[in-house]
């Protein structure tokens, strides 16, 4: 036991003594290993290199020769291309429909109907929450009823102003014989049932108004008739039971309420559509706004009146540029007369032909 105690190196602080010829063996051992490891990895990633190098040279390539074939066929295709002499975009045409008078009347009767219909359903349907919130919302239902009468201003004063425009002013006079309902109309609405029953391929052929401008202005007029005069009834009631039976102020009422609410879901549900929600006119035609409607649509909705224009030479046919509003077209001319002047040039002395 003490020989081999003898024999083992020990070194100071108790720490065993690994002979050189082993601790050079260990060394060498690590040493391949890190090695190897080293070479693995400078492998890979030189193969990693090899690869994304080939891989870009390969797409150079293609697009070189995708380039160079495009060139080619482009060069090739304008050799054997046909020169054409460069031909001017035809300027849309247009032409004055409403006049700046009745327009103006529209927009007086469409700020009037909206402040009815705001503040006089929330009258109707006083019980409801959503009336009480606006009620709330205006300051009470004596400010609604107020704003309701400034609204029934504005109706009474436009309507009594479209009688006068309907007498003093000539397209007032021409629209309204236009607007009187025809026998054309009835079968104009049979043709068009058919029309959407797939019975027929063809719409009627309307004029400057159709069936459904018709009713809608007739509806109007049916419903201020209506409205005013039982409203006149309901805001001077005391005065106008001096004159009348109290049975009169009860129909007025009920006439009044029943007849705004009618005239409400007709606004939506016929005249927004016809003029917003229609696939034609979607999302609205702006010729109430702007008094134009384009050449394609006075062919395409007043197909009659459009060829009423070009047979009077209002509008000159075969003109393809853009030519003056109807507003400021030349006068009807004679048969043997000669052709009217080029597009966009207004006839000297000619007399200003009031707008269609």
């Amino acid at each position: 036991m003490d020989t081999e105690r003898q024999d083992t190196p020990v070194a100071q602080g108790g720490e065993v003594k690994v002979p050189d010829s082993l601790r050079r063996e260990l060394e060498d051992e690590i040493r391949q290993a890190v090695e190897e490891e080293l070479k693995e990895e400078l492998s890979h990633e030189l193969r990693e290199r090899v690869v994304a190098r080939l891989k870009a040279e390969l797409v150079d390539e293609i697009q070189t020769r995708i380039a160079r074939v495009k060139a080619e066929l482009t060069a090739e295709i304008l050799a054997r291309a046909v020169p054409t002499p460069t031909m001017p975009v035809p300027a849309v045409r247009e032409f004055e429909r409403f006049g700046w008078n009745f327009r103006t009347q529209h927009m007086i009767l469409l700020v009037s109907c909206l402040i009815l219909i705001l503040t006089g359903l929330p009258l109707k349907f006083h019980e409801a929450r959503l009336s009480q919130l606006f009620f709330d919302l205006v300051g009470g239902v004596q400010m609604s009823t107020l704003i309701h009468r400034i609204g029934a201003v504005g109706l009474i004063a436009v309507g009594a102003y479209h009688l006068l425009y309907l007498a003093a002013f000539r397209e007032g006079r021409r629209d309204f014989w236009e607007l009187l309902p025809r026998s054309k109309d009835v079968t104009d609405l049979f043709q068009m049932l058919r029309y959407f029953l797939g019975k027929t391929d063809e719409k009627p052929r309307f004029g400057r108004f159709s069936y459904v401008e018709k009713f809608d202005y007739w509806a109007v007029y049916w419903g201020m008739v209506i409205m005013i005069g039982s409203g006149l009834i309901l805001w001077f009631l005391e005065t106008s039971l001096q004159y009348l039976p109290k049975f009169a102020a009860d129909i007025a009422r009920e006439a009044h309420s029943d007849e705004g609410l009618l005239a409400t879901l007709a606004i939506i549900i016929w005249h927004f559509y016809n003029v917003h929600l229609n696939p034609e006119h979607f999302p609205m035609t702006w010729t109430m706004f702007t008094g134009k409607i384009s050449e394609e649509e006075m062919r395409r909705h007043h197909p009659l009146e459009y060829e009423e224009l070009v047979a009077t030479r209002v509008i000159p046919p075969g003109v393809s540029a853009g030519i003056p509003a109807l507003a400021q077209a030349t006068a009807p001319v004679a048969a043997d007369s000669p052709p009217p002047p080029s597009a966009g040039k207004e006839m000297p002395g000619a007399p200003e032909r009031a707008s269609p």
